[in-house]
């Protein structure tokens, strides 16, 4: 670790550990970590929980394929000031605020040399292979630490996500085009600002939950939808019938895969996001060949000219504050993740240096 931290680093900090390979999660006092060759140690000033953290604290069956192994500091999206270099790294300085990308890639296979790091043959992510973010302070490779300054933590630490909603909605063209975004989740939510703000058309949000439809009319929803409803018919008769132009499927649920691909116009796209709990069943000749639609399967955010989109939209004046609906002490977390699990938030952010 260097020497140019500006406060002296404690020995152990508080964190949340995934202990065992069953339910549950626990507050622990744990060693600080030491930055490896290339790593820079980060105060965490903020960790916000995703749908992936609470996979992991109920211990559900793609937890149970994919984490770990326990135990483990689990958590992933998070920003913080460096407070220490490990050898090797110096380009990012002390006391500079950085959020993190979370794919931890090889740099060497054929999709990182080919510019698709973030489908990388070895991917890794934080927080799930890795030691995570919630914790006072996380380890992360300086080549995926977005210098951040001007923006406040919460905001700096959503900018992994919103990455994702940037990389759906800008695989092609957005402006001038009708958008549906499918499922309100945060990452949806941001989708429907995110459309607004880059010149779309028409914005529709659907979401069987209605205080997350409220918050897409709050982000620039022009029309919102219960998707238990005819959600093609209603589409289409705000588009004179022809369709959107674009699907942003955000939910992971088969009706809306469905719904969505009956309300894209014929020659539209869709970019699929939302990941299935069970495998989905199409007709692909009626509602994909025939209808000479382009299907993107969106993951992560290109490494790095997403994070470069991401930070021209907050500097344009985008605003996601309005997704936070909860802010806690990293104590509080097994309410962040009843809320989160409920559907009864936006985007719940821990404060690890808080209580």
């Amino acid at each position: 670790m260097d020497a140019g931290a500006t406060e002296p680093l404690p020995r152990t900090m508080r964190a949340l550990v995934k202990e065992t390979a069953a339910p549950g999660a626990a507050l622990r006092e744990v060693a600080v970590p030491d930055p490896g060759p290339g790593e820079l140690l980060v105060r965490v000033l903020a960790a916000s929980v995703c749908g992936t953290d609470v996979h992991i604290e109920r211990w559900d069956p793609w937890a149970q394929e994919n984490f770990g192994p326990p135990p483990m500091v689990f958590g992933h999206e998070m920003a913080g000031v460096v407070v220490g270099h490990g050898p090797g790294a110096g380009r990012v300085r002390t006391g500079e605020l950085v959020a993190a990308e979370t794919h931890l890639v090889d740099w060497t296979c054929y999709q990182c040399r080919t510019g698709r790091a973030n489908v990388c043959q070895n991917l890794r992510i934080l927080g799930v292979h890795a030691a995570g973010s919630f914790a006072q302070y996380a380890v992360i490779p300086e080549t995926n630490a977005w210098a951040s300054e001007g923006l406040a933590p919460e905001v700096a630490a959503l900018q992994e996500p919103m990455g994702n909603a940037v990389h759906a909605a800008f695989v092609e063209e957005i402006a001038g085009q009708s958008v549906a975004v499918l499922g309100c989740g945060p990452i949806g939510l941001m989708a429907v600002a995110i459309a607004r703000l880059a010149g779309a058309r028409h914005v529709f949000a659907t979401d069987i939950n209605p205080e997350r439809l409220a918050i897409a009319t709050a982000m620039g929803a022009d029309e919102v939808i219960d998707a238990r409803e005819d959600v093609a018919a209603r589409l289409r008769a705000h588009t004179g019938g022809d369709g959107v132009d674009v699907v942003l499927e955000m939910s992971g649920a088969e009706s809306a895969l469905h719904q969505g691909l009956a309300a894209l116009t014929n020659g539209g796209r869709i970019s699929l996001l939302g990941t299935h709990a069970r495998p989905a069943t199409l007709d692909l000749s009626e509602e994909v060949i025939f209808k000479g639609i382009r299907v993107y399967g969106i993951t992560g955010r290109r490494m790095f000219e997403t994070w470069y989109r991401t930070t021209a939209l907050l500097e344009e004046g985008l605003d996601i504050t309005p997704i936070i609906t909860h802010r806690m002490p990293l104590a509080d977390y097994q309410r962040a993740f009843d809320l989160v699990a409920a559907g009864h938030a936006g985007k719940v952010v821990l404060l690890p240096q808080e209580g």
